[in-house]
């Protein structure tokens, strides 16, 4: 039974300092585990209503100012860790190639090569823009619902994206289950220009102190 249970760990790493948490998702070889999201360190905050969304302290915005910048269901799934009932997502089955952000705050997610279709009823990706130690998309434990599963997140505002589960093709072995609401498809720009600049060993090193 013990030994069931530990082969059920969840299955991927991202980058960052803080508590391992564990989902009972993956029932393959053991993987490195997920780690919660490094917080933030934000510029000053700035109004949401207008002036430069490069300098907006996303994780400061209010509920009102959320609101303002969110159709209704955006606001329920991204701010509220709603789901959109399956095959409603305008997103599901769209096979138009470019960047999928986050409807909240335009963060680069995921790109559509890595997009698949899982038949779950919601976009499904492999892996998010920049790969598995993603400088975008956080990971949390989430004990909602009498269920324990991975949810993961945008890293940039803290907007609910939807959950991680094992049962992914290819060599990580995982499927991202994203809500279609969360979402914006930008089809005029690809990858490279979108993902979150690498930060180099140097600055990795240094930004731990």
């Amino acid at each position: 039974m013990l030994a069931s249970a530990r082969r059920s760990l969840v299955a991927f790493a991202f980058a960052g300092a803080g508590a391992v948490v564990a989902a009972p998702l993956f029932a393959g070889p053991a993987r490195t585990p997920l780690l919660a999201p490094k917080p933030a360190v934000a510029d000053a905050p700035a109004a949401a209503d207008g002036g430069d969304e490069a300098k907006i302290d996303w994780k400061s915005l209010t509920d009102a100012e959320w609101k303002k910048r969110l159709t209704p269901e955006q606001y329920r799934i991204l701010r509220k860790h709603g789901t959109e009932q399956a095959g409603t997502g305008k997103y599901e089955h769209s096979k138009v190639a470019g960047v999928y952000e986050c409807a909240g705050c335009g963060q680069a997610l995921f790109v559509s090569d890595a997009k698949y279709d899982s038949g779950c009823g919601w976009p499904s990706f492999t892996e998010p823009v920049d790969g598995l130690q993603s400088e975008a998309v956080g990971a949390t434990l989430d004990r909602r619902f009498g269920m324990v599963r991975t949810e993961v997140h945008c890293k940039r505002c803290g907007g609910h994206l939807g959950h991680v589960f094992n049962d992914g093709p290819g060599p990580n072995g995982l499927r991202f289950c994203i809500n279609s609401a969360s979402l914006k498809l930008d089809p005029t720009k690809d990858a490279a220009e979108k993902a979150p600049v690498e930060k180099s060993a140097g600055e990795k090193a240094n930004a731990g102190n």
